[in-house]
C-alpha cells in the first residue's frame, strides 16, 4: 500500500464497543505528553536543587569508582561546555523548541511521539529554568550538571531527557511513523 494509512486502535472486545473518536484518542496523547514532560522536569529541577543544596563546594562523590560520580559544575554554555558566550542564544532556542512541541502537540496521535515529544519538553523546560532563573542573571543563567562519566562531559537529567527524547523520535522516523499517527511505507 503506497499511501500512508492511520494507526486506529481497536475496540474492546465486547458487545458494544465503538472505535475511539480521533479527538479523544489525541486529547489522550497530549496528557502523555504532558504527563511525561512534568515527570521530566520534575526529576531535573528536584534533582538539581538536592545538587546545589547538598554537593555544591564538596568534593564529588563516587558512584561507581572512577567511573561514575556526582559533581556540582555550572556550565554556561551548551554541550560539554562549548559556546559560552551564547548563553542568551541557548536560551532562545531552548524556547523555541518548548513552541514548536507545543504546536506539533495539536496535530499527535501518536504515543511513541508523545512520549518523545514529552521528553524533550520536559528537558528543554528543566533547562530554560536554569538559564532564566540561576546566576548571573536572567536568560545567562547557567545550567547545573552533575552526572560526571569518565572521560566525558558532565550534564543533568534534562540533557539526558533531551538525548533520550532525539533518539526516539530518530527511531520512530526511520519507522515511517509520523506525529499525526501515519506510517509511511517506503
Amino acid at each position: 500500500m503506497a499511501e500512508a494509512e492511520r494507526i486506529i486502535g481497536t475496540p474492546e472486545v465486547g458487545d458494544d464497543a465503538q472505535p475511539e473518536p480521533a479527538a479523544a484518542k489525541g486529547h489522550r496523547r497530549i496528557v502523555a505528553l504532558l504527563v511525561v514532560a512534568l515527570l521530566a522536569y520534575a526529576l531535573d529541577l528536584g534533582s538539581k536543587m538536592l545538587v546545589v543544596a547538598k554537593l555544591e563546594h564538596q568534593p564529588p562523590i563516587e558512584i561507581i569508582g572512577e567511573l561514575l560520580r556526582f559533581e556540582a559544575v555550572r556550565n554556561p554554555g551548551a554541550a560539554f561546555g562549548f559556546g559560552e558566550a551564547f548563553t542568551i542564544l541557548f536560551t532562545c532556542i531552548a524556547a523555541a523548541v518548548i513552541v514548536v512541541i507545543v504546536r506539533l502537540a495539536r496535530k499527535l496521535y501518536s504515543l511513541p511521539w508523545a512520549i518523545a515529544l514529552g521528553l524533550l519538553l520536559g528537558g528543554a523546560l528543566g533547562n530554560l529554568t536554569d538559564r532564566i532563573f540561576r546566576s548571573p542573571g536572567v536568560f545567562r543563567g547557567a545550567v547545573v550538571d552533575f552526572i560526571a562519566p569518565a572521560h566525558f562531559a558532565v550534564f543533568n537529567l534534562a540533557d539526558s531527557a533531551i538525548v533520550c527524547g532525539g533518539i526516539l523520535i530518530v527511531l520512530l522516523s526511520f519507522k515511517g511513523l509520523d506525529p499525526d499517527g501515519t506510517v509511511h511505507k517506503d
